[in-house]
């Protein structure tokens, strides 16, 4: 029978990587979340910090959702780090053994321990990833339960603290959340403090919480899948059971908006030059935006028709390798490499990430809402590749067309759409298939529905139709892909 892991059994083994001074660390942070993400990415540097002597610090975990903690508790809040994928074209299989959580407690069971944890004054730090949903204004009174909403749970922590040390300045927190929310801190901040004024908090707090507290925009991007499929197998080698084991990617990136104080706060920073605090994130998301999500968006409508189902199987196929090379490299980058200094790098760690075996990314998945994400993270590329280059991105073209075709309904049921790939059928999930569906209905030509839909205002931010040679350039591989997609893939060959 295989040990589960746990302090004494990761202690007696000499490899392990884990020292017992680790476990007499101060807690320094106060974590909002149990999900893999925030294991996968912000725990890990946290631990990669301890590992390396530069923070010596560790988390108290606040579980929101309903149900126990007994998965941690049962193994010392312990749990397993698997690293596997493609870096720098190499193949990556490392397992380590997180020990960054001291403790996990469950926000309704437990909500008088958190308030206690704020006591402490080496914790100076508030890190959260309660889903997009959690940063939105919850009116509700703050008595002494745990408030429903995470900004309310996160306005009492605050008061717990305030009136603890009676208001004292350098008794504020860095406060980080990891939400996928453009200015995720600058939009916290006034959310607690909306919510401050309908509580009627003291001004005196309300001007502790703008004064002594750090509430930063952050931008996190590593892809966790979490537990794996073979686990038992995975067990098996390791020697041990870990009912908390998680897979991630090789490549992370956390950067935070921040200053020297942020910086000196968040120390275990030192221990991954990947994790970035810096005046502003706005290049980091551009790059994230334009290259991983624009790419993405512009070569997954030609590969699902092409007969491919995901990421992975896209760039073991010759053709589709060169589309996504050619996207990145060649159209994407060109644009934004001016504004965004590590743009060049950012776009060969996609290009890995991409190729990683062990993530099954579906394609059809990624369509979801394909025409949105074409104008928030393309139509930008598109008209600075023409301003630049005085010609249109010939792939990026050629990806708007397959868009087109995929977006093109072949059946209509109970108010759904779907669309045919060969003898398959598939559901289109798009808010706008309704405007795609009327064009289609309407088609005469390739030229006359590019035209229609370049020009229409309901769906992009610039007028497509605008950009000289794009429609006709969009409507010459739409014709072919309409006979073919085998063949207009073969005319269409990207350059090495």
């Amino acid at each position: 029978m295989l040990h589960i892991l746990n302090k004494e059994y990761i202690l007696n083994q000499t490899n392990s990587g884990v020292d017992e001074k680790i476990f007499q660390f101060p807690e320094k942070i106060l974590q909002f979340g149990t999900g893999v993400l925030l294991r996968g990415l912000v725990d890990y540097l946290v631990d990669q910090g301890n590992r390396r002597g530069c923070y010596e610090g560790r988390i108290v975990v606040v579980k929101s959702t309903d149900g126990d903690t007994s998965e941690f508790a049962s193994q010392d809040n312990l749990y397993t780090t698997h690293i596997k994928g493609i870096a720098q074209g190499e193949l990556v299989d490392q397992v380590l053994i997180n020990s960054s959580i001291s403790r996990v407690l469950q926000s309704n069971a437990d909500w008088s321990e958190v308030l206690a944890a704020v006591q402490q004054p080496g914790l100076q730090t508030i890190i959260s990833n309660t889903t997009e949903v959690g940063i939105q204004y919850v009116p509700e009174k703050i008595g002494d339960s745990a408030p429903a909403s995470f900004p309310g749970k996160l306005l009492a922590v605050l008061k717990a603290r305030y009136e603890y040390f009676r208001g004292s300045s350098n008794t504020g927190f860095v406060i980080v959340p990891t939400e996928l929310v453009v200015d995720n801190g600058r939009l916290l901040k006034e959310i607690v403090l909306k919510l401050a004024a309908y509580n009627d908090m003291p001004a005196a707090f309300v001007q502790w919480i703008e004064t002594e507290n750090h509430f930063c925009n952050s931008l996190v991007d590593r892809i966790v899948p979490g537990k794996p499929g073979n686990l038992a197998e995975q067990e098996e080698k390791a020697g041990y059971t870990d009912k908390l084991w998680i897979e991630v990617e090789p490549f992370l990136l956390w950067a935070i908006e921040g200053d020297a104080h942020v910086q000196s706060v968040l120390g275990f920073h030192k221990a991954d030059e990947r994790m970035l605090i810096t005046p502003s994130i706005v290049p980091f998301r551009e790059q994230k935006l334009r290259l991983l999500n624009g790419s993405h968006t512009a070569a997954v409508p030609l590969a699902y028709l092409s007969g491919l189902n995901t990421v992975y199987e896209c760039m073991q196929d010759d053709y589709m390798r060169h589309f996504f090379q050619e996207v990145i490299l060649r159209e994407i980058l060109p644009t934004i490499e001016k504004t965004c200094p590590q743009a060049a790098s950012f776009a060969q760690d996609v290009l890995d990430r991409f190729a990683n075996p062990f993530i099954a990314h579906k394609l059809i998945s990624i369509t979801f809402q394909e025409s949105s994400k074409m104008n928030a993270r393309n139509v930008r590329t598109l008209t600075r590749y023409f301003d630049q280059f005085k010609t249109p991105p010939e792939c990026m073209c050629f990806g708007f067309a397959a868009m087109l075709l995929f977006l093109k309904p072949t059946r209509v049921e109970d108010g759904k759409y779907f669309g045919t790939r060969g003898e398959e059928e598939y559901q289109i999930t798009d808010d706008n298939i309704a405007i795609f569906a009327a064009h289609w209905d309407t088609y005469s030509s390739p030229q006359q529905l590019v035209e229609r839909v370049c020009a229409d205002e309901r769906l992009w931010e610039s007028d497509l139709a605008t950009i000289p040679q794009f429609a006709e350039t969009v409507a010459g591989y739409l014709k072919t892909l309409m006979t073919s997609v085998k063949d207009a893939t073969q005319l269409q060959q990207p350059k090495n």
